[in-house]
């Protein structure tokens, strides 16, 4: 899923386009007892709670595609009787109506999620009337062209509230607070089927992680049974390995630059796409290739990218290269460039010495004073 998609889905978690049918909940201690379970029509609630809610739903859909969020294709065998996408898509289906299933459900997530201490478990399902668009792309609200139905599962820690002192209106004085627990942001969250071109994709599931280093291994084999993404630091360490392996000392900063200016100008196409740019194995050879390595470098790549990372790994131009900044660091300097302006930054050998020499162009500050 894309921007635009995530997008699309969080602005139904309003009062004004709210359409949610019903909104489940386990509440779980940290010995992994349920202590108490609800289910209600979600438009019943009162307005200050469902607004509460909106807020952890909409986070459940929050944070950068690639690290927070990521679409998880579902292997072919899960979709047959007794796999995990066939389990998710008969739990859609029966609009949480099905207590068997749902219970199901929670016990499979509790089974596998490890958390340290008291959490909630959300589910809720809907049904998003999708609103047609004219040629032009304005949305028209009563011009229905398919239905989207979906459920949302978030995991969010529940803690007592911090220690403190509140005042008594009645008494007029100010007292020590009674604490109590409290729901937080979600940890994890679920949401299937994915929504992709503006329709639902069973095959598929957008997986939400608010730390994006603890992808839960277990949980997400046991629930989802899809391939774990790389962390974005890893995806990083991963592009780096592979040039300085694959290129080794004729890596220059000329080389260097013309990267950065090849993922910047992709990274840019692919936004005026709606897409999401991204690098498998045959992809950064080519980007490689393009940047100007020579071919004969390439003898060995397939061994070398499988020597480092899964032969099918897929890496974020996000997570790979700030496109924002062109970075060159040494033990003591660190300089950041425009990335429209790379051609100001030059190796040159003075006086026997290896020096970056950067061209002055316009005015030039020290601490903010400028200087001659």
């Amino acid at each position: 899923m894309n921007k635009k998609e995530i997008a699309e889905i969080k602005k139904q978690f309003s009062e004004r386009h709210c359409s949610i049918s019903k909104i489940c909940g386990c509440y779980v201690d940290g010995e992994k007892n349920i202590k108490t379970t609800f289910k209600q029509a979600f438009l019943s609630l009162d307005t200050e709670e469902m607004f509460k809610y909106f807020e952890l739903f909409r986070k459940s859909l929050s944070g950068s595609i690639g690290k927070n969020l990521n679409t998880l294709d579902f292997p072919t065998d899960t979709e047959s009787e007794g796999g995990t996408q066939h389990f998710l898509l008969k739990l859609r289906d029966s609009g949480l109506n099905d207590d068997s299933l749902l219970q199901e459900y929670y016990d499979r997530i509790i089974a596998n999620y490890d958390y340290v201490g008291n959490y909630l478990i959300l589910v809720i399902h809907d049904t998003y009337d999708i609103p047609g668009h004219t040629s032009d792309g304005l949305v028209l609200d009563d011009a229905s062209e398919n239905v989207y139905e979906y459920i949302l599962t978030s995991i969010c820690p529940v803690n007592l509230s911090k220690p403190g002192l509140s005042y008594d209106a009645g008494e007029n004085i100010f007292v020590n607070r009674i604490r109590d627990w409290v729901v937080e942001m979600p940890e994890n969250a679920i949401l299937f089927p994915a929504f992709h071109d503006r329709m639902a994709d069973i095959h598929s599931v957008l997986y939400y992680a608010k730390d994006e280093n603890e992808p839960r291994q277990a949980f997400m084999d046991e629930i989802l049974h899809c391939e774990i993404p790389l962390s974005s630091a890893t995806q990083k360490d991963t592009f780096v390995s592979v040039i300085e392996d694959t290129i080794g000392e004729s890596c220059d900063l000329e080389l260097m630059k013309n990267i950065h200016e090849h993922i910047t100008q992709m990274n840019e196409e692919s936004k005026e796409a709606g897409e999401i740019l991204t690098f498998e194995k045959e992809e950064i050879k080519q980007l490689l290739m393009d940047a100007g390595a020579e071919d004969a470098l390439f003898a060995s790549y397939d061994e070398t990218f499988e020597a480092i990372a899964d032969p099918h790994a897929k890496v974020y131009a996000s997570n790979i290269m700030n496109t924002r900044s062109f970075q060159v660091k040494t033990p003591s300097v660190v300089i950041k460039v425009d990335p429209g302006r790379t051609d100001l930054i030059e190796k040159k050998t003075i006086d026997g010495r290896e020096c970056l020499v950067i061209a002055l162009d316009g005015e030039v500050e020290v601490n903010g004073v400028r200087i001659s």
